[in-house]
């Protein structure tokens, strides 16, 4: 008798990135679904989908009633509602079914980037200096421009453009304001960095290897800042999209190479990840390497950051997905 495996999703459905045109990267969920099942398929597993929705207690008892051997875990959240995506880890940790990816404590911190900057910068590990702001603190801005308003706990480029880099308190003002009023609450606000970009996943539990790191480039009109907005994510037919492409392996000396995938490294085991995680690094003006995120839960769809990194090095997608799936049985056994 096969091991039954659930690959638990969020099912997209109407939520408030409709209303800031964003809805299509909620959707992006249904690639990977549709990548992941027929590779599990392949690789012998009896396999079922469950896709969750709202309310939450809901999706819990649909969680605590399933009875298979393995979850694997593509939940990003309900749509508009980031802080939810902890959920699957959470209630397959309570259930005692083994997962695949990072635990809910990893994932929740993650979530709130001014946490995650403030544990990265305890232990020493650069990240850009920053601030945590609302339209009614702006005047505690005490920042260098130019600098990059981000929402406090997004994912997948949500809130960028190119409006987000800016150069004066005019501009800063506009774009807390904004950010807040689309995506509720406070705002990060970092000093912004123009150096490489690059991007780094991790896979393992107590031992770890760092796949190919990637770079990404950009080719844009002067006055553009060269950052990985929405567009440049999700509208192929963008300026930004067009504009930006990514090179794996990134084109660097052995030395860079080992800096980066260092950092990864110690940033994977501080946050204590687990199975895989991908963390986001741009080099400032010495050259050192900077932290920008830190995702526990990346998109593993065809051709995004971290299948890409593992085709670099040397795996099939099918591969790929049994690796994720032994990693999460390793850490059960342990």
């Amino acid at each position: 008798m096969c091991a039954k495996v659930a690959i638990v999703y969020n099912e997209p459905v109407s939520s408030r990135y409709d209303l800031t045109q964003e809805g299509k990267a909620v959707l992006s969920v249904l690639d990977s679904v549709e990548a992941v099942h027929p590779a599990l398929v392949e690789l012998g597993y009896d396999v079922v989908r469950v896709p969750l929705v709202l309310p939450l207690e809901q999706a819990r008892k649909e969680l605590k009633s399933l009875a298979v051997d393995l979850v694997f875990n593509l939940f990003e959240g309900f749509g508009g509602y980031p802080e939810t995506e902890a959920l699957v880890p959470e209630v397959a940790t309570e259930m005692g079914i083994p997962y695949t990816g990072c635990s809910s404590a990893a994932i929740t911190l993650a979530l709130d980037k001014a946490k995650t900057k403030a544990v990265l910068e305890k232990s020493g590990i650069a990240t850009p200096r920053y601030q945590v702001l609302s339209p009614e603190t702006l005047s505690r801005f005490h920042l260098s421009y130019p600098c990059i308003v981000k929402p406090g706990s997004e994912d997948a480029s949500h809130g960028l453009s190119e409006e987000s880099v800016v150069h004066d308190f005019t501009s800063l003002e506009k774009q807390v304001r904004v950010v807040s009023n689309l995506y509720g609450g406070e705002v990060l606000v970092e000093e912004f960095l123009d150096g490489q970009e690059f991007s780094a996943t991790v896979l393992g539990n107590s031992e770890c290897i760092v796949l190919p790191v990637s770079e990404m480039t950009y080719s844009l009109p002067p006055g553009k800042p060269r950052i990985l907005t929405f567009a440049a994510k999700w509208e192929p037919d963008s300026l930004y999209f067009q504009g930006t492409k990514v090179i794996c392996p990134a084109q660097i000396s052995n030395g860079e190479r080992e800096r980066i995938a260092k950092t990864a490294l110690a940033v994977f085991q501080l946050l204590c990840c687990q199975g895989y995680a991908r963390v986001d690094m741009r080099l400032d003006r010495e050259g050192r390497v900077n932290v920008m995120e830190v995702n526990p839960n990346p998109d593993i769809s065809p051709g995004t950051g971290a299948t890409r990194q593992a085709e670099a090095a040397g795996m099939s997608y099918t591969e790929f997905v049994a690796k994720i799936v032994s990693l999460a049985l390793e850490r059960n056994q342990r």
